[in-house]
């Protein structure tokens, strides 16, 4: 039960997304009904640079993406914000039935974006992410079990019609791809 909670922590952390570190107003969500909780059971830390990172027309910097896989096949690309003043500062795409057209290429239909802060309400002490109801896609290319990516391409529409838009570019050094633990395999791959 601990390392679930550390897990769940862990997540939320990575996987929340913030309300913006600005000082304009706060984008009003919209959030759609309260999912059951998942477990991660696959998580993979990508090295490079956003070279474009815009939330809702603001550009930010960012710090990193990961790759996070939910044992009910939620997928989320979360990308950690380079806020100074806010370390769970996150904005993640996130949907189900992402699909591999080949090994070095996966598409993620997106249905919300998570938005992440310091002053999101928290549950046992860590953030919890305002979902916004969104259509979009990530395609990532690239493969994970070589420990390899050399891209993650996001774009998203909220129902308010705000765009969230990411292009991350490896630097070279392998993924960091840690398996929590073992659950079905939630990617539509056409090759088995």
């Amino acid at each position: 039960m601990r390392l679930r909670r550390l897990v769940l922590a862990a997540l939320l952390v990575v996987s929340a997304s913030p309300c913006f570190a600005e000082t304009s107003k706060p984008i009003p969500v919209n959030n759609p009904p309260a999912q059951p909780n998942a477990f991660i059971d696959l998580l993979a830390l990508m090295s490079g640079h956003c070279k474009t990172f815009r939330v809702a027309g603001r550009t930010l910097p960012c710090k990193t993406v990961a790759y996070a896989h939910g044992d009910t096949g939620r997928v989320n690309f979360a990308v950690a914000v380079d806020d100074p003043s806010d370390d769970s500062h996150v904005v993640s795409f996130s949907g189900e039935n992402g699909k591999r057209a080949d090994d070095n290429s996966y598409e993620l239909p997106i249905d919300r974006v998570l938005l992440n802060s310091k002053d999101r309400p928290k549950v046992d002490g860590l953030p919890v992410p305002a979902e916004q109801t969104s259509t979009g896609i990530c395609r990532q290319t690239g493969n994970f079990a070589a420990r390899k990516v050399n891209d993650v391409t996001c774009s998203a529409t909220d129902s308010q019609g705000r765009k969230y838009e990411l292009l991350f570019v490896s630097d070279g050094t392998p993924v960091s791809v840690r398996r929590i633990r073992q659950s079905s395999p939630s990617i539509q791959d056409p090759f088995k």
